[in-house]
């Protein structure tokens, strides 16, 4: 099992920042998608929820392309073998 202390620098300061990021688009979405559940005609919040949708999903393809599945239940695709045992796992850092 390996943990994120054995790494270089440079691969902490991407997975950090990569989860950071990842944080903040998901904080928007789930703020966008509370205004949208009273205002559901809202054109331009609906723009904008769509726009960091497409960046969420984007930068959680990079963090697995770099560090692994970052999310479970069928939500990310596992290599062989199954990924999911090798850590940290986000939530463990």
């Amino acid at each position: 099992m390996s943990t994120i202390d054995g790494w270089k620098d440079d691969q902490k300061k991407t997975y950090y920042e990569l989860l950071r990021q990842i944080q903040e688009v998901d904080f928007v979405l789930v703020e966008l998608n509370l205004y949208l559940d009273t205002h559901p005609d809202d054109q331009a919040a609906i723009a904008q929820y769509n726009q960091f949708a497409q960046k969420s999903m984007a930068l959680k393809q990079q963090f697995e392309a770099l560090f692994g599945p970052l999310r479970h239940f069928g939500s990310s695709y596992s290599p062989a073998p199954f990924a999911w045992k090798e850590a940290p796992w986000p939530w463990q850092v």
